[in-house]
């Protein structure tokens, strides 16, 4: 089983005033279904997890709407306000339905210790509770506090976004290795194998990319890495069957099953 296991849809008017901005014109459009449908087939993909992009639970509503509507989307990462009061509560309502797999906040927005705050903790609890899991949306400044969240909650599963994006078009970002390595010497610890090229500025090429893919491999090995497209923003940076078939070369044969679909189901434990 291939699996796309970052993904997005959206509808323009959900989004006034939220990114992306007009100027952001391969992206400014609606997106759905029957826009990923043909690339999926064309490339192989047998199903995808899809990601939240806006801090609204009717954009998890509208997520969990497509997933009961179409196949192919075997799981949904939602959101919730994972410090509100009833932040327990919420996610005890969500995880009644079958496709929601894990929650997002977009600490990316967010100061570095973000993550610090213990209004944060009950939320973590309910989501082992409720055996969901935690996508890392973060930037590198981030890391230090996404360590100490992780330490603070062994039992959640945590999966880093795009690899925390490091700045590949600046020639990287100081500390970033570093961190990773620490975050990987965590055991609830995955990492997606996306969002670089969106990073990597006019560097696209293969070898601009190789050098951060080897270091997560290093890191994680092939066992904790997921690969997921970041469709549509990938649209900023390159093509779906061009960015799959790179991820294909940087991925060595034989962790092929593991890296494009096996981590991903069992991870967030998609049917």
């Amino acid at each position: 089983m291939r699996i796309d296991a970052h993904q997005h849809f959206w509808l323009m008017a959900a989004r006034q005033g939220e990114w992306p901005p007009p100027e952001l014109g391969p992206i400014y459009r609606d997106f759905l279904p029957p826009d990923l449908l043909p690339l999926l087939l064309e490339s192989g993909i047998d199903g995808t997890v899809l990601v939240q992009t806006l801090c609204s639970e009717a954009d998890t509503d509208f997520m969990l709407d497509l997933a009961a509507r179409h196949g192919f989307i075997r799981g949904v990462v939602g959101w919730t306000d994972l410090k509100a009061p009833d932040a327990p509560q919420r996610i005890r309502v969500l995880a009644a339905r079958p496709k929601l797999k894990g929650l997002r906040p977009m600490v990316q927005a967010e100061p570095a210790d973000w993550l610090d705050d213990p209004a944060i903790d009950p939320a973590a609890s309910a989501m082992v509770e409720m055996g969901l899991s935690f996508d890392a949306l973060v930037l590198p400044r981030h890391l230090p506090s996404l360590i100490r969240f992780a330490r603070r909650h062994p039992a959640l599963s945590v999966v880093v976004d795009h690899a925390a994006k490091p700045e590949i078009a600046h020639g990287g970002t100081p500390g970033w290795a570093e961190d990773m390595a620490t975050l990987a010497a965590l055991p609830n610890i995955r990492c997606k194998l996306s969002g670089l090229l969106t990073e990597a500025g006019e560097r696209t090429g293969i070898g601009d990319i190789r050098p951060y893919a080897e270091r997560l491999i290093t890191l994680f090995g092939t066992d904790r890495l997921i690969w997921g497209s970041d469709w549509p923003v990938l649209r900023l940076a390159g093509d779906y069957p061009g960015w799959l078939e790179m991820c294909r070369q940087l991925i060595p044969a034989e962790a092929h099953d593991a890296v494009f679909g096996g981590n991903a189901a069992a991870f967030y434990r998609l049917d």
